[in-house]
């Protein structure tokens, strides 16, 4: 007959790995949680971090202005927005790779005054950001335009005026001339090689079975280097912009008024467009209207603007 001791030995040492394996466990969970909660902390820095960046990237001037931005490791910038709020939201979302993965987070930083065009997502280490004035007839706010230095952009047979405003860039992602085989070819004339076709007298950027209409370069832009949801989505937001500023200009005008110094511009008309606004076919109209009030301001006894 087998005595206690020799019962109970193998029972300890089975008992004393199962808790052995449980901490083990436990303590590498709670080592995975706090990295990730470590990441997430790093991934809302970054988004922060870019809407800081595009600040000095504001300004009253016409032309566009540039930047680029470097981070230590391979990261994807989801761009998205919202139509919520007064003035909808920008949305800025980052995942980083961290031992051999990327990071997984639903954390997101967002702004109210800041309009971004890119893919879905960005990916790289280097970023490329210049912007360019949206006027309608007032200056609207500055467009945003992000890419990765992985996304090569040829621009081919563009005209003259975009040539030489690309090309004063110097942004080594996009050229107008010698693209490399890997570029996407974004072509102003009929090339059986297109992976974007713009219609600069039409003012319609044709993607697969998606057409971008637009008035304006920032919003031609805007276009190509967006996805169609994003381009739909930021227009929105723009004419909730405009709707507002219309608004402050039509006060600005009956204050002005008293002074008599008239300005006669059909600001509540513009504001109704902006806010009726439903998709790309109502572009047109508003751009029409807003010509309309621009050349009225520039012979206004008072100037708005």
């Amino acid at each position: 007959m087998k005595s206690k001791k020799a019962i109970q030995l193998p029972f300890a040492w089975i008992f004393a790995s199962l808790v052995g394996a449980f901490i083990l466990f436990l303590a590498i969970y709670i080592s995975i949680k706090v990295i990730d909660t470590g990441n997430n902390g790093v991934d809302l820095k970054t988004g922060t971090e870019i809407g800081i960046i595009l600040n000095p990237l504001e300004t009253s001037l016409t032309d566009g202005q540039k930047t680029s931005f470097s981070l230590p490791v391979e990261t994807r910038i989801y761009i998205s927005c919202s139509e919520k709020n007064t003035f909808g939201l920008q949305n800025i979302q980052i995942s980083q790779m961290s031992f051999k993965k990327w990071t997984d987070t639903n954390s997101r930083v967002s702004f109210e005054n800041k309009y971004i065009f890119s893919r879905n997502y960005s990916e790289g280490k280097t970023f490329y950001l210049f912007s360019k004035p949206l006027e309608m007839p007032f200056k609207v706010a500055d467009l945003f335009y992000l890419t990765s230095s992985k996304e090569k952009y040829c621009f081919i047979d563009a005209p003259e005026n975009i040539k030489e405003e690309l090309e004063s860039l110097g942004q080594e992602n996009i050229a107008t001339k010698n693209c490399s085989a890997q570029s996407i070819n974004i072509c102003f004339s009929l090339k059986d090689n297109c992976d974007i076709g713009v219609d600069y007298a039409g003012k319609v950027v044709v993607k697969k079975l998606d057409r971008l209409y637009f008035e304006g370069d920032a919003l031609m832009y805007a276009a190509i280097f967006s996805d169609k949801s994003l381009y739909d989505c930021q227009l929105k937001r723009l004419m909730q912009r405009i709707e507002q500023l219309s608004g402050l200009y039509r006060d600005k005008a009956s204050l002005v008024s008293k002074e008599d110094c008239n300005s006669n511009l059909d600001l509540v008309a513009l504001a109704g467009l902006a806010r009726n606004f439903e998709n790309q076919g109502d572009l047109v109209a508003i751009n029409m209207l807003a010509e309309e009030i621009k050349q009225n301001n520039e012979i206004a006894d008072c100037r708005l603007w």
